[in-house]
């Protein structure tokens, strides 16, 4: 299991000496900008390390050596096989 980090400890890894405002942290915590999503325990939000800010209004970009579902499946002709 990936170590969790507060909000500030995981702004200050990625953003370094200009992390954003904890209110800003927050609010991004409860608009679902961070993923993995953030988890809330109490008052505390924790994240993966490896968490990022994902910006809603971009569209999300697949890495072009991921391959599709379809050929995941190993049966990307679209024709039903009789078993």
């Amino acid at each position: 299991m990936a170590k969790l980090l507060t909000l500030e400890e995981w702004a200050s890894e990625v953003y370094g000496d200009h992390p954003p405002a904890l209110k800003t942290l927050r609010k991004w915590a409860r608009d679902c900008r961070i993923y993995p999503p953030a988890e809330k325990h109490g008052r505390t939000f924790f994240v993966p390390a490896d968490a990022r800010y994902h910006d809603p209004s971009k569209p999300v970009v697949v890495p072009p050596h991921r391959s599709s579902l379809v050929d995941r499946i190993g049966n990307g002709n679209g024709k039903k096989t009789k078993h």
